[in-house]
């Protein structure tokens, strides 16, 4: 899994409460297992116009100042509904490192982690007075920093957030289900020898 340290991105703004994964990923694209080509139909539903190709020039993400965008801000409740680890997938299959929101469902959140993707917590007015200025400001692009916990606006200005320091650590080492594991070798190895398994 990439590691996080620190990212500087353009922003997206989905003003959107209560976004759900089927609206992230829609159910219909779940039948391949692999992480990769998912980017192509995130927010497929609102992205394109009935005949599924033709970019919706209502959704805001496809606006040309967002092309590149890889920090999305967004509103309460960001990935409610289903479990699918398919989420995660797609919004880093998109670009996205990290996601700026007042909250997250549990089990998207820390999908989010499990794949290299950082979800932050900030108050309501914080987000509000943002998506004010990615508005106001073509190309308004943050640095995330996150050993420091820190996001630096352009004009200076420092976000403090919290972050629960195990999921922090995974972050910073890149450490998936996997490679937590792997920091245990040498006790497994030692089971399994002293077990007859090895």
């Amino acid at each position: 899994m990439k590691a996080f340290t620190e990212h500087t991105g353009v922003v997206a703004p989905l003003e959107a409460m209560h976004v759900d994964t089927d609206q992230i990923i829609p159910k219909q694209f779940l039948k391949r297992i692999e992480r990769t080509g998912y980017g192509d139909v995130l927010f497929y539903d609102w992205r394109y116009l009935d005949d599924g190709t033709t970019p919706n020039p209502d959704f805001e993400l496809n606006r040309g100042r967002y092309k590149n965008a890889s920090i999305l801000l967004a509103q309460d409740n960001f990935g409610c509904g289903s479990s699918r680890e398919h989420a995660p997938w797609a919004l880093s299959d998109y670009g996205f490192r990290s996601i700026l929101a007042p909250s997250f469902a549990d089990i998207f959140y820390n999908n989010c982690f499990n794949n290299g993707l950082l979800p932050i917590t900030l108050p309501g007015d914080v987000v509000n007075a943002l998506f004010t200025e990615v508005r106001a400001q073509e190309g308004y692009a943050l640095t995330v920093k996150l050993a420091e916990q820190e996001i630096v606006k352009p004009d200076g200005g420092v976000i403090t957030f919290d972050i629960h320091p195990f999921l922090k650590q995974r972050l910073l080492h890149g450490w998936d289900q996997i490679g937590l594991t792997l920091q245990h070798e040498d006790k497994i190895t030692a089971y399994e020898q002293a077990h007859g398994i090895a």
